[in-house]
């Protein structure tokens, strides 16, 4: 703005005759032309616009940088298959993770330390993550920086993830509904705030990163829309208890761009940027537009997905599922940003863990670049 205003002084000092100088009076310089002609002759115009350009260059090359990498926070081994009618047999369940995690995927949800009678298809939680902690251990000695994140719903899942070496980080799950929360974890929004804080206190002194996921930030199946207000609180409560990262899930695919902007607008009254992940299901279809949003408006890095959009949630009716991280990857990747995952060998997991299922992959370019290799 200061440079701008010299340059309207410098102009408006200049004789209005000036571009009829050396020209016939019939053919007038064009508006362009004549701003060159007045920058060549004004040595202190040429500089405010050399300096102008070049910050602006700058901060664009910052901001980029910035936005380059984005966490895929891959949730298929958890949030994917606890909603599957069938149960996976353990090794399957390894193999697929390691798939994955040979895929480029460094943050891995890998399985939910609750009760099988909750949901028996992660009952062999123990087994699975202890394997996994053992297989990518010396990678992980040798620098590579693999996450490999658990949910604990309470201090007893808490200690069974730390009994199998599962302390990279743990999960702790609310809503900001109330009629949600009672169906889902049996208890009100406050009671679920006091029972996290045991969790959290535990995490503190064990020096484990705690992550903190709320459900239904954009709208309740059971109370329709949600007030961003609601959500900026519980997310407030979530950090003091002490969470690094707070995950906004859109757990019946109801949001869309413009709602996701005023909702993270909101939650960024109280958390930063760099705190806050998104969650989508794409139930209406909105998951890619609104990752988008959440990127390009608001700067959001984090974004959690399932690998052939497994998933959904057992307590939200018709709620038809994750984003498939194979379509967020091919994206983002097209908006020139970096996630360190490879799309083929990621497309390889998904249609390995579709084909155990027995259905075709959710993923919209899984199908479409497994019929064009076909």
């Amino acid at each position: 703005m200061q440079h701008s205003n010299k340059i309207i002084s410098i102009l408006s000092k200049v004789p209005k005759n000036h571009h009829h100088h050396h020209r016939h009076p019939s053919s007038p310089l064009s508006s362009f032309q004549t701003f060159s002609l007045l920058v060549s002759n004004n040595p202190t115009i040429t500089t405010i616009i050399q300096k102008s350009f070049f910050s602006s260059s700058t901060i664009t090359t910052q901001q980029q940088q910035q936005q380059q990498h984005i966490k895929i926070v891959e949730v298929g081994p958890r949030d994917g298959l606890q909603n599957e009618s069938i149960f996976i047999p353990t090794p399957t369940k390894i193999n697929f993770i390691n798939k994955l995690i040979n895929a480029g995927c460094n943050n891995v949800e890998v399985t939910s330390f609750v009760s099988p009678k909750a949901i028996p298809a992660l009952e062999d939680h123990s087994e699975v993550m202890s394997e996994i902690v053992t297989t990518w251990k010396k990678q992980k000695d040798d620098g590579r920086e693999i996450i490999l994140s658990s949910l604990v719903p309470n201090v007893k899942g808490l200690e069974k993830a730390c009994e199998v070496g599962a302390m990279d980080e743990v999960a702790i799950f609310g809503s900001v509904s109330e009629t949600f929360s009672k169906k889902n974890i049996n208890c009100s929004v406050q009671e679920s705030i006091t029972r996290f804080h045991n969790v959290s206190k535990i995490t503190q002194e064990k020096n484990i990163p705690l992550r903190g996921y709320i459900s239904c930030v954009l709208g309740c199946p059971y109370e329709g829309n949600i007030k961003p207000s609601s959500v900026a609180k519980y997310a407030e409560q979530l950090l003091e208890l002490g969470c690094h990262e707070i995950s906004l899930g859109d757990t019946i695919g109801v949001g869309t761009p413009k709602a996701t902007v005023e909702m993270l607008r909101e939650v960024k009254t109280v958390a930063d940027t760099k705190q806050i992940a998104v969650h989508f299901h794409d139930t209406y279809g909105q998951a890619l537009a609104n990752i988008y949003a959440s990127i390009t408006e608001e700067g959001i890095s984090v974004v959690d997905s399932s690998v052939a959009g497994l998933g959904g949630c057992p307590y939200a009716k018709g709620a038809s599922g994750n984003v498939a991280t194979e379509d967020v990857i091919y994206m983002l990747h097209g908006m020139g940003m970096h996630t360190g995952i490879d799309l083929d060998q990621l497309i390889e997991a998904g249609l390995y863990i579709s084909n155990v299922l027995g259905r075709p992959t959710r993923s919209k370019v899984a199908l479409a670049l497994s019929t064009k290799k076909g």
